[in-house]
Order: structure tokens, then C-alpha cells, then sequence
């Protein structure tokens, strides 16, 4: 079966208005191309941004457990955004990978789509690292432990239109879980947020971890990069 070609950008540390922006509009550059019967081009993005909460547009924002004036204090902003999903926090340490994809592409709907970003997230934890991690029924994102211990290791939302995908997931690699203390994590009042970092013990390099990562993406959805 013929690879799907992607082009492939890291954007290092970004701002995450920025970043939303440079998004949207590469966005709404396939959108403009689909609706003129011309071909998509697909790009996966991964970036990290400075400490920022996003709220999904069906999102509580009650889930915000802190007043805006103390978001100074912490060193981080706030956005309501156009995914789908609650309230979750980026910043230094995550993985956070943006595919703006046309999924006609791929053959699958955006419910598939969901169950491969998870997939990919699952096989790189298992063959990386060791870690069995789960979907959790009713909660897109990838877990880890079940009950109790269940703890959330990467969340995913996104948006779409005429198949064409943006926004999409945030992987805690060497993430500073405190900020999740100050919001009730995708909603969730009853579950905790954990690390890579956390689950093995020690800090990981992130180069080198986005690296493994996009070759399960590529794998899983039968992708390969422009050269």
C-alpha cells in the first residue's frame, strides 16, 4: 500500500496564540483547496508551549480552578478554543502534535482517527518504555492504571471540517504536573495526571523522544515525509 506523503515541521517553543494562528492557517489553506476540488497537502506539527490553559468549546469553564489574575503568579495564559474537549494545560515537557490532516486520505472518519493518535501514543509507551497504557470508555486520551490509580499520560481534542483535521494531542514527557493542579484535567474531578518522566523516573531528552514518537504516527497511519 502506497505511504501517504506528509510534510513534517517542528516549531520548537512556541507561544500557543501563535502557534493557533500558524495553525489555522495552514487550516484553512486545505479547506480553501478541498472546496476547489484540488489536492490537500497533510502536515504534522509538533511543538511545546510556555505554561497555557486552553478550554474546548464544549468545555465547563468552572473546570478553571484559579481566578485569571493569578495565571500571572504562575507564569501561564488562558484561551477558549475551537477543539473539542474540557479545560487542559500545555507547557515545557510536552509533546504537544498538531496533525492538519485530510483524513479522505486515510480512508477513516474522525472517530478512527482518535482510536490511531491513541494507538500510536499506546505502541511507543509499550515498546519505548515498557508502560501498558489503556483508553478509558467515554474519555478520548491514552491512561495508565485502572480505578484508582488511573492517571491520564496524554490528552487529545480536535476540530474538523470536511475531513480536514487540526488541533490535536498533548503527551506529558518531562511536564511540570503541578499546573494540573490549579484545573480539574479534561474535567475530571475523580482522575490524576501523570509523566513519562514520573512513571520512570527520570528526565528524558525531547528530541530524541519526538523522534520515536513520529515513527509510530508514521507507522500507524501509513505515512511517510516529503523529502
Amino acid at each position: 500500500m502506497t505511504k501517504q506523503k506528509i510534510q513534517f515541521t517542528d516549531w520548537g517553543i512556541l507561544d500557543y496564540q501563535e502557534a493557533w494562528d500558524k495553525q489555522e492557517e495552514i487550516f484553512n489553506l486545505q479547506l480553501d483547496r478541498k472546496k476547489q476540488k484540488q489536492e490537500t497537502e497533510d502536515t504534522v506539527v509538533f511543538v511545546e508551549h510556555p505554561h497555557v490553559y486552553t478550554l474546548g468549546k464544549s468545555g465547563d469553564a468552572q473546570n478553571m480552578l484559579i481566578a485569571e489574575n493569578m495565571l500571572k503568579q504562575i507564569d501561564a495564559t488562558y484561551y477558549k478554543v475551537n477543539r473539542g474537549g474540557d479545560i487542559t494545560y500545555h507547557g515545557p515537557g510536552q509533546i504537544v502534535g498538531y496533525p492538519i490532516i485530510d483524513l479522505e486520505h486515510y480512508g477513516i472518519y474522525y472517530k478512527e482517527y482518535i482510536h490511531k493518535l491513541e494507538e500510536a501514543i499506546i505502541l511507543y509507551l509499550k515498546e519505548e518504555y515498557n508502560i501498558e497504557s489503556h483508553r478509558s470508555d467515554g474519555a478520548t486520551g491514552v491512561w495508565l492504571g485502572e480505578g484508582p490509580t488511573s492517571r491520564k499520560i496524554c490528552a487529545i481534542g480536535t476540530k474538523g471540517s470536511r475531513y480536514i483535521t487540526m488541533h490535536g494531542f498533548a503527551l506529558n514527557i518531562n511536564t511540570d504536573l503541578k499546573y494540573f493542579n490549579y484545573i480539574n484535567p479534561c474535567g475530571f474531578t475523580d482522575k490524576t495526571v501523570t509523566s513519562l518522566e514520573k512513571e520512570i523516573g527520570k528526565k528524558l531528552d525531547m528530541e530524541e523522544e519526538k523522534e520515536k514518537l513520529l515513527g509510530y504516527i508514521l507507522n500507524i497511519f501509513n505515512m511517510e515525509i516529503s523529502k
